[in-house]
């Protein structure tokens, strides 16, 4: 029988109920949600499939142990018995990331530092050498958390964030990262058909999850994965687990997409990402103004990120008011506005009828939803 292990998947805060219906149809047992994640069961192929489909988590991390750390000394005593050995060699590398509250340890760094001490004692003991540390590309990256007197520590199965998708040629400066943008589609109810239109691109990071989602892509097709250098990895099970993923792709998808933007920065860093991530057969990028660019026919999905500084300006207000003029011309559509300032809703002269809560990078966040009528009423949302 295969073993079963337990991992924590952390998500974007606002987001547990769409990895939990991620998770739950990828087959994770034991399912429990948390703030900002979902712990649950699985084997070891489930972390493969895990980092692979999921399209709202930040990692995969696998449960090594948990054990109480009621004094300094039981923390390097409880990591140096677990069996590394099975994790690691000599000849790999490791990073710790820690985090701490109401612990008898004060300060992140010590922490790690002690979990690395412990681990590579064990290793020395037993085989003469020891492994080194690399903090940027690590082959076992550790995160420990600790928090009144429990501990959990893990291998993250992904190593980077799993919001890296790698159709970005540069980070863009944004608070909506991959991830975030899949989890709002999918708390939406986002179901890959029709005409999805984006008023307000930017980099086209909605206009490409929702694409994929459309076709049925993998979000990890594109990149590599820690766990492929662990001495478990299994190659022959992650071997046709990708393939399995890349005969669901659906090119020929009949859902189309369209995202218009007013500036040429934009645009350009749009198409790369469209590019770079293979919808361009699907999705269309076009320079205009919301306020007086106008779909080709109904969008049956509207969504969109438009900006929202921590100060009202003349020029963001006029933004919002004219996606309030764009909205107005699709009625009837599944239309849905990413706002990180409360103050800037009103220029819409719409009223939504749901909202959810998310945290977008540092900003609190609500994801409003808007049904437009053929005869829009004013308020307030």
């Amino acid at each position: 029988m295969p073993t079963t292990h337990h991992y924590d998947i952390p998500c974007t805060l606002g987001l547990e109920g769409a990895l939990a219906d991620e998770l739950e149809a990828l087959g994770a047992e034991d399912m429990r949600t948390r703030r900002g994640g979902v712990v649950c069961t699985g084997d070891l192929t489930f972390g493969y499939r895990a980092c692979l489909w999921l399209r709202s988590a930040i990692r995969v991390q696998h449960v090594l142990g948990e054990f109480e750390v009621l004094q300094e000394k039981d923390l390097y005593d409880e990591v140096r018995a677990l069996p590394w050995e099975q994790w690691i060699t000599p000849d790999d590398t490791l990073a710790v990331h820690a985090t701490v509250r109401d612990s008898v340890y004060t300060h992140a760094g010590f922490v790690a530092m002690r979990v690395k001490d412990a681990i590579v004692d064990r290793i020395r003991a037993q085989e003469g050498r020891r492994p080194s540390v690399d903090k940027k590309t690590p082959t076992l990256p550790l995160h420990i958390r600790l928090n009144k007197g429990k501990a959990s520590l893990a291998r993250d199965f992904a190593g980077e964030s799993l919001h890296k998708r790698g159709y970005r040629p540069i980070q863009v400066k944004s608070p909506l990262n991959e991830a975030t943008a899949a989890g709002l589609l999918l708390t939406a109810g986002y179901d890959g058909t029709g005409l999805f239109v984006d008023p307000m691109c930017g980099s086209a990071t909605f206009l490409v999850e929702a694409a994929w989602i459309a076709m049925d892509r993998a979000p990890g097709l594109d990149r590599r994965f820690a766990f492929t250098n662990w001495p478990d990895f299994d190659r022959d099970a992650w071997h046709d687990i990708v393939g399995e993923a890349l005969d669901r792709i659906r090119p020929e998808t009949e859902a189309r997409f369209i995202g218009v933007d007013r500036h040429a920065g934009a645009l350009t860093l749009a198409q790369e990402a469209v590019d770079a991530a293979d919808v361009g057969a699907v999705v269309k990028l076009e320079s205009g103004d919301a306020a007086t660019w106008r779909a080709p026919r109904a969008p049956d999905w509207v969504f969109t990120n438009p900006p929202w500084g921590e100060r009202l300006t003349e020029d963001v207000e006029a933004s919002w008011a004219a996606l309030g003029e764009f909205l107005r011309s699709c009625p009837s559509a599944n239309a849905h506005v990413l706002s990180g300032n409360k103050e800037l809703t009103k220029f819409l002269k719409l009223k939504a009828d749901k909202k959810w809560e998310v945290r977008s990078g540092p900003i609190d966040c609500r994801l409003l939803r808007y049904v437009v009528r053929e005869k829009a009423t004013n308020g307030t949302p």
